[in-house]
């Protein structure tokens, strides 16, 4: 793990491998060990470099709304910390709003895109309320509650009964994460630009991957990003919920591979 300033915090990351540079941006409320079973699968091949968003894991809070826009310039300066002008930018969930916030602000260093159970739209006036209440509820309670309530979300109902060790490993990085830094993540979704008009002038290679039974992000929601971005490959992976990547690790892990060996081409 290493660190980094990036204005007013320090941002925990770590950098794997060697080639063609992929950025895997998490989700909420996770840290970037979400990915070690991608970093594991690319890092052969490809220098894979995941970051802590700011206030999660071991990268430091700022005081309010963490911004899908801040993140994505955390992103930016990490990269120019490590002289890389431009990479492959992946996200999951949230780490997917980031990506394309990322896409929007600087479009020329992104050579190809990843997006994994995601959406381009902002929230309903009804989600924007839900994610300050739970803001409130995080710092006021911690979260256990949080987690205990977001785990059948995120998760089939077959992964939950079946597989005892994913449900713990999910649960578990949720309640490492600071209520001040998860409550600034969920200020800062509430706060995200609708993004959909963004779609079709999104002219880079394109991955969509989704499972079938992703509840928070549903498959409509990747089936119209599809539509929008041209040339765009859509995946939609059976038996997994919104971690898919987790509950589908081999499946995804091929996906991911097949589009960047064809983007590094």
């Amino acid at each position: 793990m290493s660190l980094i300033n990036v204005g007013d915090i320090q941002l925990a990351y770590a950098d794997t491998g060697v080639g063609l540079p992929v950025v895997l941006l998490h989700g909420y409320p996770f840290n970037r060990s979400m990915w070690n079973e991608q970093v594991s699968a690319l890092s052969n091949s490809f220098r894979v470099i995941t970051p802590d968003l700011r206030g999660l894991g071991e990268s430091e809070a700022a005081s309010g709304p963490a911004t899908m826009n801040r993140m994505a310039q955390d992103v930016a300066m990490l990269l120019d910390h490590l002289e890389i002008p431009r990479a492959v930018i992946g996200g999951l969930s949230m780490g997917g709003y980031v990506a394309i916030a990322f896409y929007k602000l600087f479009p020329s260093r992104v050579r190809a895109l990843v997006l994994a159970d995601t959406r381009a739209q902002a929230d309903t006036e009804e989600g924007k309320q839900t994610r300050h209440q739970q803001a409130e509820k995080a710092l006021a309670e911690g979260m256990a509650g949080i987690a205990d309530g977001m785990l059948a979300k995120l998760l089939t109902p077959d992964t939950v009964s079946k597989r005892p060790e994913l449900v713990r490993r999910v649960r578990d990085m949720m309640l490492k994460t600071k209520p001040e830094g998860a409550a600034g993540a969920l200020l800062g979704m509430a706060e995200r630009d609708n993004n959909t008009p963004l779609l079709s002038q999104i002219s880079c290679p394109t991955l969509i991957l989704v499972g079938h039974d992703d509840s928070i992000t549903p498959v409509q929601d990747s089936e119209k990003m599809h539509r929008e971005i041209a040339g765009s490959r859509l995946v939609v992976l059976e038996n997994a919920a919104h971690v898919s990547n987790l509950e589908r690790t081999e499946q995804f892990n091929e996906e991911l591979l097949r589009f960047l060996n064809d983007s590094a081409s």
